[in-house]
């Protein structure tokens, strides 16, 4: 008999054009492949509806996200309060399928189907509570910064509702021991990803890349450090490529005759300049989760430089240039400049990647988990 389940997203999965949807996009893709039948419910604030769905999935439901300013004022964190919706509850409730829920974001629903022998598994993305502190540490304005804060400090409450999951499928080993630690009932699955093969190219780029949300504040943090503490006053050029970035990075950019800000291209746009770039550069400050950004470049680019925080307790440091002071970011510039990316480096790159990040093995633990429990 075929297997089926219910996914949860926060946000609708395509295109997959940032991280967390990048995850749960390629996730369907995998299941599919695999034969799984995915009944997807979506909520959809901006991105629309996206036909291209209904090709991987068994059903696609699409639920708009109550924006309502009062849902600040709630017990719940804003990002669930503003997703509780009794249309997906009920569609749930016809049936009897396993469920995975995406994120924090959609975990109200435990609560709903709770306690019984429904099969409710999260996937965690990150540890919430400290993504939302990182954010209100690097946000310039007031009012976003006590947004962050309060959201994190419901978040860090709320999170104790994982105990009541069948399972948690975590994303990095670093938030495997931290939610095993506290729930014992995790399981590493490494993040999915547009990777099917690595596709890095021989030989040189002239340039190097920066590619991630602008609108985000970790990513204009580090967007900022590369300018002001790396490029500026060398002669190696930097590109920063991505959606919305603030007039102030803009500005700065323009400062610089060795930067270029490459503003909401599409995705084969920047794939292109992943694969073409001498380097992807990646620092980042908020060591949450693993960034999509990372194995993106490791599968299509050629070097990639990063700093500790992006790497550490990953698996993937010894297939990455690491520096974290200026001065180590601009030694290890000029020595990635000077050498071409050969066929031996690719191919061990290929047996690090091909350990961890399967998207079909890792999908086959999905399935799996659900078979066992159902056996019980």
């Amino acid at each position: 008999m075929k297997q089926e389940l219910h996914l949860i997203s926060f946000d609708v999965p395509f295109p997959p054009n940032y991280g967390g949807v990048v995850d749960v996009y390629y996730k369907i893709k995998a299941l599919h492949d695999l034969g799984i039948g995915v009944h997807l419910h979506c909520f959809e604030y901006g991105r629309g509806e996206q036909d291209h769905l209904n090709e991987l999935c068994t059903a696609v439901n699409y639920y708009r996200r109550d924006e309502n300013k009062l849902n600040f004022l709630k017990k719940q964190p804003y990002i669930i309060a503003s997703r509780a919706n009794t249309s997906l509850l009920e569609r749930l409730q016809k049936d009897e399928l396993p469920i995975i829920i995406e994120g924090l974001h959609n975990c109200w629903l435990i609560e709903e189907l709770k306690p019984s022998d429904r099969q409710i598994f999260v996937r965690t993305h990150n540890v919430e509570h400290d993504y939302y502190t990182g954010l209100a540490k690097v946000e310039k304005s007031l009012p976003k910064r006590q947004y962050f804060k309060w959201e994190a400090s419901k978040l860090e409450k709320y999170e104790e509702i994982l105990g009541k999951a069948d399972g948690l499928f975590t994303i990095s080993p670093n938030d495997q021991q931290y939610f095993n630690s506290k729930y014992g009932n995790a399981t590493l699955m490494p993040a999915f990803h547009s990777g099917e093969e690595v596709i890095s190219k021989e030989g040189k780029g002239d340039y190097a890349l920066y590619h991630g949300n602008m609108a985000v504040g970790e990513n204009i943090e580090a967007a900022t450090f590369l300018i002001e503490n790396v490029f500026a006053g060398t002669s190696h050029y930097l590109i920063i490529a991505g959606s919305n970035p603030p007039i102030e990075l803009t500005n700065l950019a323009s400062q610089h005759p060795n930067v270029e800000i490459r503003p909401n291209i599409s995705v084969e746009h920047l794939n292109q300049l992943i694969t073409d770039a001498q380097v992807n550069v990646l620092p980042t400050f908020q060591p949450t989760g693993i960034k999509l950004k990372l194995l993106s470049a490791l599968y299509k680019g050629r070097f990639c430089l990063v700093n500790e925080e992006m790497v550490n307790n990953t698996g993937l440091e010894s297939i990455c240039s690491i520096a974290n002071t200026p001065e180590q970011w601009k030694k290890q510039l000029k020595n990635i400049f000077s050498k071409s990316l050969d066929k031996e480096t690719i191919e061990n790159r290929k047996t690090v990647l091909r350990s961890q990040f399967d998207n079909l093995e890792n999908a086959k633990v999905i399935s799996k988990k659900i078979n066992v429990l159902q056996k019980h």
